[in-house]
């Protein structure tokens, strides 16, 4: 998880509007015609002069008492609609002469609009009363005094509305990441002002896919150092925010690899932190995780109330929940419902740079087209009856090789076809099923030397990992390299990877890690559109990006419910999901696939025996020999989503 570090970023730079090309009868129409924004911007005086800051708290149904930062235009010739942000990561400065720095993020495009900004502490957290419970879960049937999160964004919304002068009963929700998820609340909360909200990047399932862990999997980096700080009890209201946990080195590979499993981290969080306890009594997919996933609730929402879900398709983070809520929405939701997926790194949406991430470019600054085109016209449409929205479709989605922004009237494309390519022999992919009788590769996944996710040595999980190149591994013989030969035409991806891998292996448990790559050509460099800020000499040619990766347990194969120990050597299925994907393998390019057993430290390591890995010691570990097969009996495929 990332705290609001993305609300306080550098000026924006003016940059050309993205050079977007026709796609079939769904023709992008530039759109510019939807706000006429200059960037014109609201700096610190201005924003002190036009604005006036209140502190109040706010009563939940219960008694219990949520501080709240209120942010006035000063003008009353018009009702302004309010912008509410619910966190658990601060409202912070705390002082009516203390201001946050509105002037230096996106959110002072809000203010030139004339919004109402509300901060508010979630429950127990930082200024506010009462007890804070992580991803609390919703409940349909509260009665009387009972809350959940949707509860406290009603009773806020409430409150505000009736007591805001010159607000115009209209109120929009929006928040990236953990105020994501209070934005699905929100979603959720029917309250008849609410008119729009954007869940951005919102934690969904961190069991399936979002932040936690991965298929099962338990992203160890992420969650140890989140919660060794964020985790710490809070007795009472505070404006000091926690420390985390000293770590002995900066070379976060090490530590991990010294710690040598779970229950060692376990020790080193200690006793006082209750969610990292419940992370570790909850090891399958049980009634206490669905509980906590509001996929299950999305018939919930009100038909009043429009939503747009944003995400990064390299959010390191939450790129699951932005798929997978939208789906959810999508299936069982009544509302008006829109997608929008950028080239983005967790939050980088609200930067004040698009134009790249790590080494991989995008020709041009992608965040801040959105802001002014695609975020700023939802709220204004709906919240103030600005301005027309109808050339926004239903999904808006970057597709990074290409580099475009294409729009779509539904997600995935109804022009997507699902086709299976074959793994081969001698490391080939082929669209043709293989003939022969017996064949597969094999490597042996040694817990001791686990496959690092990235080559870089640091302390804090990278957000470039995400577009990494991927040489570094390919090199080693723990990992299985498979790819076309040079394409002779564009290959457009526009949806959910499937890999369905045909395994046999030594031991009882083993992890899978598949990766979609694109080979650059040996003679590729970016041009002269292609400038950042922050120009590297890193070595394009042959560059391996990684498009999309994702890991799996393996003894959930057949279920989160119920995990199933493999029987060794026999061969087995492993098949699973791998987030959307928006990707053009251009002409001159190939399409690698990789296959290892580790990813560390980003995912913990997989003692690669069936037991609950949570409660294994280091002699628990051992070696195992993986075997994927391609033959024509048992033929191994990743299932990708192409454009036609």
């Amino acid at each position: 998880m990332i705290c609001d570090r993305y609300e306080a970023m550098s000026k924006f730079k003016a940059e050309k509007l993205i050079d977007m090309k026709k796609y079939g009868l769904l023709s992008i129409v530039l759109l510019i015609v939807l706000s006429g924004f200059t960037q014109n911007s609201q700096d610190s005086a201005w924003i002190k002069d036009n604005y006036i800051k209140k502190e109040i708290y706010i009563t939940m149904r219960d008694g219990v008492k949520l501080f709240t930062s209120i942010y006035m235009p000063k003008d009353a010739t018009e009702k302004h609609p309010i912008l509410l942000n619910r966190t658990p990561y601060s409202c912070a400065p705390y002082g009516e002469n203390n201001w946050r720095n509105f002037w230096n993020s996106h959110w002072r495009y809000y203010m030139r609009e004339g919004y109402i900004i509300v901060l508010q502490d979630v429950r127990g957290r930082w200024m506010s009363e009462g007890e804070f419970v992580d991803v609390r879960p919703f409940n349909p049937d509260k009665k009387g005094t009972e809350i959940d999160e949707a509860s406290d964004t009603y009773d806020a919304i409430d409150w505000l509305v009736k007591n805001l002068p010159n607000n115009n009963d209209r109120v929009g929700v929006f928040g990236i990441s953990y105020p994501g998820f209070y934005s699905t609340m929100a979603a959720l909360s029917n309250h008849p002002s609410l008119k729009a909200v954007s869940p951005q990047a919102p934690v969904t399932d961190w069991f399936q896919g979002d932040d936690f862990h991965h298929n099962g999997v338990f992203f160890q980096m992420d969650a140890f150092s989140f919660y060794s700080g964020f985790g710490k009890p809070r007795p009472k209201p505070t404006t000091i925010g926690p420390a985390g946990f000293n770590f002995p080195t900066n070379d976060a590979y090490q530590f991990y690899l010294n710690s040598g499993s779970l229950k060692k981290l376990t020790e080193y969080m200690g006793d006082s932190i209750k969610f990292w306890k419940d992370l570790m009594s909850h090891p399958t997919y049980d009634e206490w995780w669905r509980a906590r996933n509001p996929r299950n609730f999305a018939d919930r929402v009100s038909t009043s109330t429009a939503t747009m879900i944003v995400g990064g398709l390299f959010d390191a983070e939450d790129c699951f929940g932005a798929w997978r809520l939208y789906g959810a929405f999508e299936k069982k939701g009544k509302q008006d419902n829109k997608l929008v997926m950028g080239p983005w790194y967790h939050g980088q949406w609200a930067s004040n740079d698009g134009r790249n991430l790590g080494n991989v470019r995008f020709g041009s600054n992608t965040s801040e087209w959105y802001q002014n085109h695609i975020e700023i016209p939802f709220f204004n449409y709906h919240l103030k009856g600005k301005g027309d929205i109808s050339k926004q479709a239903e999904a808006t989605i970057f597709f990074s090789g290409e580099n475009n922004w294409k729009q779509f009237n539904q997600w995935p494309p109804a022009e997507k076809t699902d086709k299976p390519i074959y793994l081969t022999e001698n490391g080939g992919l082929s669209w043709d099923k293989p003939t022969s009788k017996a064949a597969f590769s094999e490597y042996v996944s040694d817990p001791s030397k686990p496959v690092p996710y990235t080559e870089d040595v640091h302390h804090d999980r990278t957000t470039s990992y995400m577009t990494d190149d991927q040489r570094f591994a390919n090199r080693r013989t723990d990992v299985l390299s498979f790819q076309t030969d040079v394409l002779t035409t564009d290959m457009t991806l526009s949806g959910t990877v499937v890999a369905d891998l045909l395994t046999s292996i030594s031991t009882t448990d083993a992890d899978f890690v598949v990766k979609v790559i694109d080979v650059f050509p040996d003679d590729f460099k970016y041009g002269s559109k292609f400038q950042t800020a922050n120009n590297n000499n890193y070595v394009m040619t042959g560059y391996q990006m990684l498009v999309r990766g994702e890991i799996m347990r393996g003894k959930f194969r057949n279920s989160f419910e119920t995990p199933v120990p493999f029987k060794p050597g026999k061969i087995e299925k492993v098949r699973f999901e791998l987030p959307d994907v928006a990707h053009t393998f251009q002409k001159g390019h190939r399409l690698m696939i990789q296959i290892q057993s580790s990813w560390f430290p980003l995912g913990d390591r997989n003692p690669q025996k069936f037991m609950n890995i949570y409660d294994a010691v280091p002699s628990d570990f051992q070696k195992a020999t993986i075997r994927i097969h391609h033959d024509a009996t048992n033929a191994s495929t990743i299932i990708l989503p192409v454009l036609q």
